[in-house]
């Protein structure tokens, strides 16, 4: 049943909710001049949304991810479709700025957390071949919202004030992600566990999720995760700084991101083909020590087309490894957990993405150069890359046979 072309589906569905859930939350930057211009609110205050916006998912990354386990995926995904959109449009109608932070950082990153582990743990359930090119696909899907819906918010707030644009993109991630969302099935596997009464742990002879949270192989997965998105963090947030210090004019300077990006989407298709050939495990291995060495090399460049060169590697690399988590802990935990492990694999990475804000700014405000950022920012994935190196599979359980009658 895990081969049904349904499957594809789940892939489809998972994409389209995960660009369309980071593109609304990612609004923010886009709007951001637009708002304080508006408002008079400083703009430290209103980027401050963003940072309270991906500590709320740290924390709730793993309660949402429980959730899915518990009652599946559907209802999670489906609340928190309406959730985001309501948000949007309580956010365009905000009067004080700390109303704003609270609609806009608690809630919509809140509720985007309910996206992101719920699907990647549902589609590690319904692949059991090409497990890592499926979880690459719905996180590529997530990594296009720069190049779609950043341009369209772009655009709609070229013509129509801040406070309409959100309302309208409220309206649209309503109409695309409640119908997607209602497309999300359990695994079959799960199914058929939930229909039979003797499919417990017990049963199976599979670990307890007690066991499971406190295995060295989760706890390597989150602390592996924190270091490889503490690593990227500061390069993704301060590099478009770095170059403007450097000389190099700011609408040139910002393609500079934009070619991360487009080198990501084939660096998530290329690592998950890989995985699926190789293992998941000694792509990630790989990649992180590649990552902590594409870092370094921002030090190095001055020019554009050099810099061009470093974050299309850098970019390749850094989002290509990321969906190989969700598959390395579907090869390890069992399936009725997915969403509780991805859940805390995902806090830890959004709380490692919340150190470089602020660890760049401080670096450069001491430093007056971004130099130590990149050579902080090798070490945290040099860090990354020993720790996955201690993650040992987990030994899987045979189910124990029944004692024959005696005669």
């Amino acid at each position: 049943m895990t081969n049904s072309s349904y499957r594809w589906v789940i892939v489809a569905a998972g994409g389209t909710l995960g660009c369309v859930a980071i593109g609304g939350m990612f609004s923010l930057p886009v709007l951001l001049q637009p708002i304080a211009h508006d408002t008079g609110w400083s703009v430290t205050g209103i980027s401050s949304a963003m940072t309270i916006g991906f500590l709320a998912m740290a924390f709730s990354s793993m309660i949402w991810g429980t959730l899915s386990d518990r009652i599946g995926p559907l209802p999670v995904v489906l609340t928190g479709s309406i959730v985001i959109a309501l948000s949007l449009a309580l956010a365009s109608m905000a009067t004080s700025l700390i109303a704003f932070q609270f609609i806009f950082g608690l809630m919509v990153g809140g509720a985007t957390a309910a996206i992101f582990a719920p699907m990647m743990a549902t589609v590690t359930g319904w692949f059991d071949t090409h497990r890592s090119l499926a979880v690459s696909l719905v996180s590529a899907g997530m990594g296009i919202a720069p190049m779609t819906m950043a341009p369209m918010v772009a655009w709609l707030v070229s013509h129509h004030d801040w406070r309409t644009s959100m309302q309208i993109v409220a309206g649209i991630v309503a109409a695309i992600m409640i119908p997607a969302s209602l497309l999300v099935r359990r695994p079959p596997a799960l199914q058929a566990a939930a229909a039979s009464p003797a499919g417990g742990p017990a049963a199976s002879g599979e670990m307890s999720m007690a066991q499971a949270l406190r295995s060295p192989q989760f706890i390597i997965l989150l602390a592996t995760n924190f270091f490889c998105c503490a690593t990227h963090s500061g390069p993704i947030i301060h590099t478009v700084s770095y170059a403007v210090s450097c000389g190099i004019p700011l609408a040139a300077a910002v393609t500079i991101y934009s070619m991360e990006g487009f080198a990501g989407l084939f660096g998530r298709i290329g690592f998950g083909l890989l995985g699926d050939r190789f293992g998941a495990k000694r792509v990630l291995v790989f990649g992180l020590l590649a990552q902590a060495f594409g870092a370094l090399g921002y030090v190095f460049v001055r020019e554009l087309a050099a810099f061009y060169a470093v974050a299309a590697v850098f970019g390749f690399i850094y989002a290509g490894t990321m969906p190989l988590y969700a598959a390395l802990a579907r090869d390890n935990f069992p399936l009725r957990m997915m969403g509780t492990v991805i859940g805390g694999t995902a806090m830890a990475g959004s709380l490692g993405m919340a150190t470089g804000p602020l660890a760049g700014g401080l670096i450069y405000d001491t430093f007056a150069s971004y130099a130590w950022l990149y050579i902080g920012s090798c070490i945290m994935g040099l860090g990354a890359f020993l720790i996955i190196m201690n993650f040992k599979p987990i030994p899987k359980v045979e189910p124990q046979q029944p004692m024959p009658a005696p005669a």
